[in-house]
């Protein structure tokens, strides 16, 4: 089994990925030139050595409900094979121009919103983030530091829900 160094040493190695510090000392590794929407690769590689990467586009994987397989007991080849592969199956969407042309024009420039604005989200365990609209960008703090930043409210919402966080009731 790797440790989390060796872990984050070969996504690192990978320079068409793109690392992004998230609360609790876990590691995203975005691939922003995906043709999908999704564009996280690597999920909450963790200080323990736990994490995921997505495999929701190869078949041959069991993946979890949102395409994602656990990676902790993963050799390096087996890590490497399935970030190849998964890094191929994101580079190339044979629907893409299909799905543009299905979507009716007045649908595409509906916000997807789940809530008016920004404000104080809240997890399980009682960690917060802060979601606020800054400089044309919705972005997530985790305190004072900038985790995440969206360029659209419906992205930060979903974002937030995917990281286990809800909005917090208001006083």
């Amino acid at each position: 089994m790797l440790n989390v160094e060796q872990k984050l040493e070969i996504l690192e190695s990978y320079p068409q990925l793109q690392r992004k510090n998230v609360s609790l000392g876990r590691v995203n590794f975005h691939y922003e030139d995906s043709a999908y929407e999704k564009k996280i690769v690597a999920l909450h590689i963790h200080p323990n050595g736990n994490g995921y990467i997505y495999a929701g586009l190869l078949p041959n994987y069991e993946t979890d409900a949102k395409g994602f397989v656990n990676i902790r007991d993963y050799s390096e080849a087996d890590l490497r094979t399935l970030l190849d592969a998964t890094i191929e199956a994101m580079s190339h969407n044979p629907d893409a121009a299909d799905a543009v042309e299905q979507v009716p024009a007045e649908k595409k420039s509906v916000p997807i919103t789940l809530s008016s604005g920004g404000g104080v989200w809240i997890n399980d365990e009682g960690h917060t983030l802060t979601l606020k609209y800054d400089n044309d960008m919705w972005c997530v703090y985790a305190g004072q530091d900038l985790e995440m930043a969206f360029e659209s409210r419906g992205e930060a919402g979903e974002y937030l829900q995917e990281e286990g966080f809800r909005p917090q009731a208001q006083a």
